[in-house]
């Protein structure tokens, strides 16, 4: 198992509709507008942002330049898109979606940093607890990410920093694997233990075998030889982990 495949970076996305309100829009604006949501809810990207375009010219509203930057990441044109949402930002800096949006665009760029920094000025904003809750989770996968780029680098201190960092704001099963793997690749075996069990309690994406395989490596490493061996066996019902519990357990006389 690679670290990057203990994580899933499925990126929560907030469902911030803003269709309807183009009334309070000059009419012709308005008229593209919404004649561009219509398009994009259709599946119709690119008509779409040719119709916010269009609306621009007319009337520079942050709204537009939301629904601009949505149809352009869905078109996978992130750099576009992160323009779209940094000019929505200019005429609303506090509009959540915005935030979380761009956030959302550097996650997908790989920078994680500032997608961590999009996200967090959306908790210090007026959102809803719901809305903060589902951005806890895109803050829990971005400090994830950094944590497993830490540890495929050779940083294992600050691997943890950030894995730690993960679960802080969300309890992120992948996040705990990630932390049960290194701590018993570190000698930190009661933690080892500890975060393998978490990654069980909150297990909604993980298989089973990989918290049991390191809870049994760490109990191994501690010289208890019953529940490694009980905790490897649990491990090779899962076909991800077979061969290498199997492997542990016939060490274990």
């Amino acid at each position: 198992m690679t670290r990057n495949s203990l994580l899933l970076s499925v990126l929560i996305f907030l469902s911030i509709s803003i269709f309807g309100i183009a009334q309070e829009m000059k009419p012709e604006a308005g008229k593209l507008y919404n004649e561009g949501n219509a398009l994009l809810k259709e599946g119709n990207v690119n008509e779409a942002i040719n119709k916010y375009d269009a609306a621009l010219q007319i009337e520079k509203d942050y709204r537009i330049y939301y629904q601009k930057g949505v149809a352009l990441k869905k078109a996978d044109k992130l750099a576009d898109s992160k323009v779209a949402f940094e000019e929505c930002l200019k005429l609303n800096s506090g509009f959540e979606g915005a935030l979380n949006a761009l956030g959302g665009v550097y996650f997908s760029m790989g920078n994680y940093i500032a997608a961590i920094d999009n996200f967090e000025k959306v908790l210090s904003s007026n959102a809803s607890s719901s809305v903060k809750t589902k951005v806890k989770k895109n803050i829990s996968l971005a400090y994830a990410k950094l944590g497993n780029e830490s540890l495929s680098g050779g940083d294992a201190n600050k691997g943890i920093e950030y894995l730690k960092k993960s679960v802080e704001n969300d309890n992120y099963d992948a996040a705990y694997l990630s932390l049960a793997k290194v701590y018993s690749e570190t000698g930190k075996y009661d933690e080892a233990i500890a975060a393998a069990q978490n990654a069980l309690k909150y297990r909604s994406k993980i298989t089973k075998g990989g918290p049991y395989y390191y809870m049994g490596m760490a109990y191994k490493f501690k010289g208890d030889t019953t529940k490694a061996k009980e905790n490897f066996k649990l491990a090779s019902a899962d076909p991800t982990y077979k061969k290498t519990a199997d492997y542990e357990l016939s060490l274990i006389k």
